[in-house]
């Protein structure tokens, strides 16, 4: 399989070490592999591993210690460590009296947590691996990416197996990684809720409704959509509330998956071309995504919002404080109308840059907006022209 060189930059100085979180099939494995190819490997989906340490922890200890020396200068690697939380005590041991360096990777910390394992308070960074973006890929194809997804596998793939990859992604491990990690007691109320998901995908999120159609309570619910983002398999986008207003939409939030294909698959859609009201939506997340991964591995916190008007104006995103609003339209004709949102937001907390993110083939201006083709934000973006904060 095709190897892409990933944006994700992991540099340990001495004594430092590193969590690395992201789902399932994002590349972490293949990444750490190029990144520390001479490192001790301890991986925790190997089922005789898993119960050894399981059963006795100490014995990462006394491994280690047996390594020839020259072996322990480079981070020991640990996969899937979420599986096996009282390791980590031994782990902080080896950091604090031996001044050995890990890289602890998983697909969440959500059960870490949950069990008050030892996150060895400060004593490693935490990183984030995401799907593909299109800085990693050439020959960029959109509709292949909305369709099939970026998960570096799935968008390799023939459309056919792409799709059977992703039904399979959703059955095996959306829903059984949840079940399997202990997270959830209602099995059954939990898969009710992450179908019932695919209709309030990127939309305002009303809890009463899902609970309804799950047969849960809105408390159950709001705790289902936080599983989701703890185990980095959806992010949540809050409305901006920069300033208080009766007109302005401040308690709903948003909801999208890590992924455009998995979202795709979980609504079962399958875009022909890039016009209409499903591409628009496809689209739109795609962009999300891209930001929110930037975020990351530039080491930025800027936070990502929404605004929305009780009357139906809309700025899909809102940066930071309010310093650069961005609208994404799938249309390769932006008509004023479209504008409607952005003038709006314009008028009350004058940003410093207003853009439309579009499938327009050149960048123009229209007053105070810069309305620009959606290959053109993105390279900006990765190069830093976009995002500063």
């Amino acid at each position: 399989m095709k190897e892409f060189k990933r944006i994700l930059n992991i540099k340990l100085p001495d004594k430092q070490s590193a969590f690395l979180w992201g789902a399932r099939k994002t590349g972490k494995s293949t990444y750490l592999k190029n990144c520390f190819p001479d490192s001790i490997v301890f991986d925790f989906l190997k089922t005789d591993l898993y119960f050894k340490i399981s059963k006795n922890p100490a014995l990462l200890r006394e491994l280690l210690l047996a390594k020839d020396k020259a072996l322990l200068k480079y981070p020991i690697i640990l996969y899937e460590v979420q599986k096996v939380p009282h390791v980590l005590d031994e782990v902080h041991w080896l950091i604090e009296n031996k001044g050995l360096r890990f890289v602890l990777c998983g697909s969440s910390a959500r059960k870490l947590k949950r069990g008050h394992a030892n996150l060895l308070g400060g004593r490693a960074w935490r990183y984030e691996m995401f799907p593909l973006v299109t800085a990693e890929i050439d020959n960029f194809n959109l509709l292949r990416a909305l369709n099939q997804g970026l998960i570096p596998s799935h968008y390799l793939q023939s459309s056919e197996n792409a799709k059977k990859s992703l039904n399979a992604y959703v059955q095996d491990y959306l829903k059984e990684e949840v079940f399997a990690e202990g997270l959830i007691r209602n099995v059954p109320a939990f898969s009710r809720f992450f179908d019932a998901f695919g209709y309030s995908h990127g939309e305002l999120t009303n809890y009463s409704n899902i609970a309804r159609d799950c047969g849960v309570d809105s408390k159950t619910v709001k705790e289902y959509y936080q599983i989701l983002v703890d185990t980095l398999m959806a992010v949540r986008i809050e409305p901006f509330k920069k300033r208080q207003s009766r007109q302005v939409i401040t308690k709903a939030v948003k909801y999208y998956l890590f992924d455009a294909g998995v979202a795709g698959c979980l609504i079962k859609r399958n875009l022909s071309e890039e016009k209409g009201t499903e591409f628009g939506k496809a689209f739109e997340h795609f962009i999300l995504m891209e930001m929110v991964a930037y975020r990351s591995y530039n080491g930025n916190d800027f936070r990502i919002n929404f605004w929305r008007t009780k009357s139906g104006l809309e700025v899909d995103y809102v940066i930071g404080d309010g310093e650069t609003a961005i609208e994404v339209k799938g249309t390769d004709n932006v008509d004023v109308r479209d504008l409607k949102g952005l003038f709006a937001f314009m008028d009350t907390y004058s940003p410093g840059r207003s853009i439309v993110v579009c499938n327009e083939k050149e960048k123009r201006i229209h007053g105070k907006i810069e309305i620009m083709p959606w290959r053109e934000f993105l390279y900006e973006l990765w190069d830093n022209r976009i995002l500063k904060y």
